[in-house]
């Protein structure tokens, strides 16, 4: 049987797509406002939903609270992803972001060493 070949339509690329390469364009600076305006907003929602909830509100609160990581991992996580090509072109940025990598990487050895540790020791 013959295969049988379709040509291929151009498609319209998609409305997250199209954000994409839009943010993918901009500047460093305006890459990192981009990024600082979402964070500014959420990272103290989250200690107002503590406060709420620290209040005798705690189904609220929690809800807050919820919806503040919520956004914090869908959208901040999302956006930091597609703008750190561009902020790693600062050269402030990389240094800063080399001692973070690094005082993390450090920091996730250290647990691992004192976790294999303790359940070496409570193992024999």
């Amino acid at each position: 049987m013959p295969l049988i070949i379709y040509p291929r339509r151009p498609r319209r690329m998609t409305l997250l797509a199209r954000g994409r390469r839009l943010v993918q364009k901009m500047s460093p600076y305006l890459s990192l406002v981009l990024l600082l305006v979402p964070l500014a907003l959420v990272e103290p929602l989250k200690l107002v939903a503590l406060v709420v909830a620290g209040n005798g509100h705690w189904i609220t609160g929690t809800a807050v609270l919820v919806g503040a990581y919520a956004v914090s991992l869908l959208l901040i996580e999302r956006l930091f992803r597609v703008v750190k090509p561009k902020l790693m072109t600062l050269h402030w940025f990389t240094g800063v972001w080399a001692w973070f990598s690094a005082s993390r990487d450090k920091s996730l050895t250290w647990v691992r060493k004192k976790l294999f540790r303790k359940a070496n020791a409570t193992s024999s």
